[in-house]
């Protein structure tokens, strides 16, 4: 068993409408939740396959982190699926500074933050004092980076750069992944 704590504006979408959601996560990832609404602390038990089950923490962790359940059981779809979190805080200063951080990686009108969904095929949610990554390891590693890059100041231009190498990288890989044997390359 394991025991996830989730901020208390999170519960009601852990749980969904009448329940709805809670029971869906249970059935999928095979595992019971307990959830506490008082304090926000969620007890995850596997109940079924213990793969599955390890996915079940990860995914409650997630709709506590602002991702919205549809996207968070994402991380059932396969055992590559990761939940990644970079903490904006650990590289801001002060709470105005941390504010800004946010800004820089949301970009205007959150166009940075739906870049980095775009062109690596993750997704991401900027909630409280994290930003939340799910996707496959190459995915997470990408956003991970151009966060990184962000949150150490470099210019918006520039990530947008490295995120369109990236993509390209990625692309360029599942084609070579895709290649017929014996064909012509």
């Amino acid at each position: 068993m394991q025991h996830v704590k989730i901020p208390q504006d999170r519960i009601g979408v852990l749980i969904g409408e009448g329940g709805e959601t809670m029971r869906e996560i249970e059935a999928e990832a095979e595992v019971r939740l307990d959830i506490d609404s008082e304090n926000g602390s969620v007890a995850v038990e596997t109940v079924g396959d213990p793969v599955l089950g390890l996915k079940g923490p990860e995914i409650v962790r997630a709709i506590g982190r602002g991702f919205a359940p549809e996207d968070a059981m994402r991380l059932l779809e396969d055992e590559m699926m990761l939940f990644d979190v970079v903490d904006i805080d650990a590289a801001s200063r002060n709470k105005n500074d941390m504010k800004r951080q946010k800004g820089r990686l949301i970009g205007e009108e959150g166009r940075t933050r739906e870049l980095m969904e775009e062109l690596t095929g993750a997704d991401v949610v900027i909630y409280g004092s994290t930003l939340g990554i799910i996707g496959t390891p190459e995915q997470v590693d990408a956003v991970r980076s151009a966060a990184e890059m962000l949150l150490d100041g470099a210019p918006h231009g520039a990530v947008y750069s490295f995120l369109e190498e990236r993509h390209n990288e990625m692309k360029h890989q599942g084609m070579e992944y895709h290649r017929f044997p014996g064909g012509q390359s």
